[in-house]
């Protein structure tokens, strides 16, 4: 494709298709982004030269995890082979034109500057190695947030061995400086969605009002206790489900986890024929009082499993010490 508005073009008319399915829905926002980075790299090819080194373009955040709605923001970085000014200057113009690319094609740019455009987030594998050591030690709030935004990165082009090799590198100092009950505090505080007496305890003022917020009440638990479990296991997948498949089952017995997906799932799916998908804010909300009695329930439901799952490896974490292998 010639332009990112034609590349638009394409997943206004196919996004149709898919609605109804996550997955499919899914792996057409692949197929935008893989087309948005093509473009781009040829675009700066023409301005910049040839590639200096090879490098990896990967997505995090729910973009990582393959757990995208109709809408979604950026977050994404870049590794690259070479530590030289040179190879710095290209691959931040690069980033900077993906990011463009990615916000004339329907992403919107990320609040908090996760994207590859900045220095933070585009850097040599070496300098990765050197940042996640810094965010491992210094264990503040901030640093642990960014440790577990990558580890929920994936790559989508280049050199895919340069984010799993990082990865091993971060499950190993994890284990070594026994860093999992900080990135547990980290995820403690999780909003409360169903009150004492069963009710649904929904937003009370502005414009959402009478709704729950999905991002926050139903998603976080799910995705921050298997994401927990992910680094403990060594496991590479990045998508919720894949995670929970491949947890021991000395940790949590198959029956269990089998339900933990289901309820997921479900969740996956209520969100795509239940919420209002006008922007990507609205996208995180959903309205109480259009819900059936049944769809009420089922709600209910994925809200307290999701509870369940996060004070299930709350328990694991904080007894890591008495031997949990």
């Amino acid at each position: 494709m010639e332009s990112y508005l034609e590349i638009r073009n394409l997943r206004d008319e196919k996004i149709k298709d898919v609605s109804h399915d996550h997955f499919l829905l899914n792996h057409l926002h692949d197929k935008v982004v893989q087309e948005v980075v093509h473009l781009s790299i040829s675009r700066i090819i023409n301005i910049h030269g040839p590639l200096p080194c090879p490098f990896s373009f990967f997505v995090m955040g729910s973009a990582g995890r393959m757990e995208q709605s109709f809408w979604s923001d950026q977050d994404h970085g870049i590794i690259y082979h070479d530590t030289n000014e040179e190879a710095k200057t290209y691959f931040l113009a690069l980033g900077n034109e993906i990011s463009l690319g990615l916000n004339v094609a329907g992403y919107d740019y990320c609040d908090g500057g996760v994207m590859a455009n900045n220095p933070l987030w585009c850097k040599s594998s070496a300098e990765w190695k050197l940042q996640l050591t810094h965010w491992m030690l210094t264990s503040s709030w901030e640093s642990i947030r960014h440790l577990l935004i990558f580890i929920d990165g994936r790559p989508i082009y280049g050199e895919s061995e340069y984010l799993k090799q990082l990865k091993t590198f971060v499950f190993q100092s994890v284990k070594k400086e026994n860093l999992l009950k900080n990135i547990l505090n980290n995820t403690m505080y999780l909003k409360k969605s169903i009150g004492v007496l069963g009710q649904f305890l929904v937003e009370t003022h502005g414009k959402h009002t009478g709704s729950i917020n999905l991002k926050e009440t139903a998603f976080l638990p799910y995705v921050n206790a298997v994401r927990i479990l992910a680094i403990k296991g060594n496991i590479y997948e990045t998508s919720t489900l894949a995670r929970l498949e491949q947890i021991k089952d000395t940790w949590i017995c198959s029956q269990i986890k089998d339900r933990y997906q289901h309820q997921y799932l479900k969740l996956l799916h209520l969100r795509l024929s239940l919420g209002d998908h006008t922007t990507y804010e609205t996208g995180h909300y959903l309205k109480i009082d259009r819900l059936s009695k049944v769809q009420k329930k089922e709600v209910k439901d994925i809200l307290k499993s999701g509870a369940s799952l996060f004070g299930l490896v709350r328990n694991l974490v904080e007894k890591e010490n008495e031997g949990w292998e």
